[in-house]
């Protein structure tokens, strides 16, 4: 059985791939920081349907965390799956923070940074060792590096380095055949940033071709598919996922 680790797997996108992905027959492995009883959630749904899921806890902010938390899903997969490695990392946790650039606090730069492409990067560097070969890293990147947005320039700017080291991935790890790809949600009806109000969602339906904005179940089911063998040539690309938004 081919395993998957989601980060931020306890609501919103996160939760719609571990679902979406148990329905394809993987194994999950969702992370959650402050909220185990989400995270619980999620399992117990995957465990109602016939799968098989573990929820283990991680700060993606905390670096120092990392070889802990390597050594759990070493653990992990041995003790659940018979494994010695996993196959798919999906590098999807994350928040939103609305502020226009003359009012952003260092401490929120450095904040999102830390969750949005510095996390994310050393987590990679960290599992790689547990990476199998002929694997796939898939980052959860942004519209909004593509449409620029008032009010999120330090979300938008990091999860545009996250699509840079995307490709930097796919170029250094293609000797073990491991894909990386970056997803790039449009607007989705999550609880990101505080979710969206009545008028803000039609104010993006409007902007958006098929008229509304997206579900997380809509990107979690992109999300598990292109991890399969039939995109095993899908590689080193942000595919966004947003139904037309500002074209």
């Amino acid at each position: 059985m081919n395993i998957v680790i989601i980060t931020g797997g306890s609501r919103g996108i996160g939760a719609a791939t571990a679902l979406a992905c148990a329905r394809r027959g993987l194994g999950v492995i969702v992370t959650y920081n402050t909220n185990p009883a989400a995270a619980a959630d999620v399992v117990g749904k995957i465990e109602a349907e016939g799968g098989t899921a573990v929820a283990l806890k991680l700060d993606v902010t905390d670096t120092t965390t990392f070889p802990a938390f390597a050594e759990t899903v070493r653990h992990t997969v041995q003790e659940t799956w018979g494994r010695d490695t996993f196959d798919y990392l999906v590098n999807n946790a994350g928040y939103g923070l609305y502020s226009p650039i003359a009012t952003v606090t260092e401490e929120q730069f450095d904040d999102l940074f830390r969750v949005h492409l510095k996390g994310p990067f050393f987590l990679t560097q960290t599992l790689l060792p547990l990476i199998a070969d002929g694997g796939h890293i898939v980052n959860l990147a942004s519209a909004t590096t593509r449409v620029a947005t008032a009010g999120v320039a330090p979300y938008a700017s990091f999860k545009g380095g996250l699509e840079v080291l995307t490709r930097y991935l796919a170029l250094e790890l293609g000797n073990r055949r491991i894909r990386a790809n970056s997803i790039a949600p449009g607007p989705i009806r999550t609880d990101l940033g505080g979710g969206l109000t009545d008028d803000f969602e039609a104010h993006l339906a409007a902007r958006t071709a098929l008229g509304r904005v997206g579900e997380p179940e809509e990107v979690g089911s992109v999300i598990a598919n292109l991890l399969s063998d039939d995109n095993r040539w899908i590689n080193a690309q942000s595919i966004e996922v947003s139904g037309g938004f500002d074209i």
